[in-house]
This record gives structure tokens, C-alpha cells and sequence, in this order.
């Protein structure tokens, strides 16, 4: 009895675990740092295997959400707690999340850049949302170094939650295991990387990657699935 017991509380987990929905953030240090290129790919790539992605956008940005809603088959929705309630932007949250696998959020500049200190910032929604973050770091010309940058982030607030890090435009395999000590010695999750790609920098357009060029896009999709941990985020 107590083995069937057991059993049962196992399997209600598994299914617990397996109903839960996943919720992250996508910031950055800084505008430029490649969190729409990254926010998009994700994107892209998990509708692709079959996931109902709901796509959102941090501020009033009107340029980004129809990318998402391009490549997610689904309305992207603004959060600003500019000019909404956190109320409002949790009943957003909630309403345009529900059937969907995973709700990505895209964060805007740098994740603490609001209109007044922090207020209106990326930081703010995931926080009103409480969700975790997670952090785009371009680490183009820099190894080590990126430790006091992910520290202070890391540290700066308490309320905010990171789930990992994703580093852009890496140089090499070497490169990128540099960047996974500064990882395990700040104890964050590395989640991967996008190598540095002539590319993609190709295919860039204002405010991302212009996924009407084909030939971009799918190598982006190629990339992340090989580089980053997309399960995890899951």
C-alpha cells in the first residue's frame, strides 16, 4: 500500500510538472546587446516544434510585435506599465497567455532603462508578472570582464529573478567556455550562445532581424537549436 502510495505521489508530480507553463523574460545590459534577434529565434524555432508560443513586448512598440506575430501565428501583446496599471499588464499577461506552452516576453533597452529610474522598465514587468529574466549579454571583445557586468546585474535587486544567461556574438568554442567559468563562478545558468555570424549581422534590421530575408532566418533557427539550451527554458 504504502509502495502504490508512493507511486502515486510520483506520477501526480510528473504530471503536475508537465501541465506548467513556461514564463521568462528576455532582457539585456543595453540596446544593441541582441535580445530581439535571440527573443525572435526562440520564437521562431519552439513554434516550429510544435509549441503555442504567445509572444509579448515590453513597451510601446508597435515595430517588434508584428515580427512575433509573424513567426508565433498568435498576437503579440504590449506590457507598459507606463500607461497601464501592473493590474492591467497581469490580466494581459493572463488572458493572452492562456492555451498557450510558454509565454516569451521581449524586453526593451536595458533591462532597468523606464522612463523614471526604473519605472516602466523591462525590470518592472517582470516583476509585476514575476517572472524570471532572462539576461543577453554581448561578450564581442570581452572574456572574464563579463563577470563584474553579470555580477552587478545579477546583485542590483533582489525582487528580480534570473533564470540564465545567453551570450551573443561569441568568437569560438575557447570563447565560449571562458564565458562558461564566469557562469559557474557567479553560480548563474549558462543557457548557450550565438556565435558571431557575418550573416545575421547581414539580415539585421531596425529594431532586429528582418525574417522576410529567408536565407537569415533559418540560419538563426539553425543556431539556437544547436547553441542554446532551449530545454531548459522550457
Amino acid at each position: 500500500m504504502k509502495n502504490l502510495l508512493l507511486i502515486h505521489k510520483k506520477v501526480r508530480k510528473l504530471c503536475i510538472f508537465a501541465n506548467m507553463k513556461a514564463n521568462f523574460l528576455i532582457a539585456a545590459p543595453h540596446s544593441g546587446s541582441g535580445k530581439t534577434t535571440i527573443a525572435r529565434g526562440l520564437m521562431a524555432l519552439l513554434t516550429q516544434k510544435g509549441y503555442r508560443v504567445q509572444p509579448f513586448k515590453c513597451g510601446p512598440d508597435y515595430i517588434d510585435t508584428k515580427f512575433h506575430a509573424a513567426v508565433c501565428g498568435r498576437p503579440s501583446v504590449n506590457l507598459d506599465t507606463f500607461m497601464a496599471t501592473p493590474d492591467h499588464v497581469r490580466e494581459l499577461f493572463q488572458r493572452y497567455g492562456e492555451g498557450a506552452d510558454v509565454c516569451i516576453v521581449e524586453g526593451m533597452m536595458g533591462l532597468y532603462d523606464g522612463y523614471d529610474r526604473d519605472r516602466g522598465s523591462s525590470a518592472e514587468i517582470a516583476r509585476v508578472l514575476d517572472i524570471p529574466v532572462v539576461l543577453v549579454v554581448d561578450a564581442k571583445s570581452a572574456a572574464y570582464s563579463t563577470a563584474a557586468l553579470l555580477s552587478g546585474f545579477l546583485h542590483f535587486r533582489d525582487d528580480i529573478r534570473f533564470a540564465g544567461v545567453i551570450f551573443n556574438k561569441v568568437g569560438s568554442e575557447k570563447h565560449f567556455r571562458m564565458l562558461q567559468e564566469v557562469c559557474d563562478d557567479l553560480q548563474v545558468e549558462c543557457l548557450g550562445y550565438l556565435p558571431k555570424s557575418a550573416e545575421l549581422e547581414q539580415g539585421s534590421r531596425y529594431l532586429g532581424l528582418d525574417f522576410s530575408e529567408m536565407k537569415e532566418g533559418h540560419t538563426l533557427l539553425r543556431l539556437i537549436a544547436e547553441h542554446v539550451r532551449w530545454e531548459r527554458l522550457l
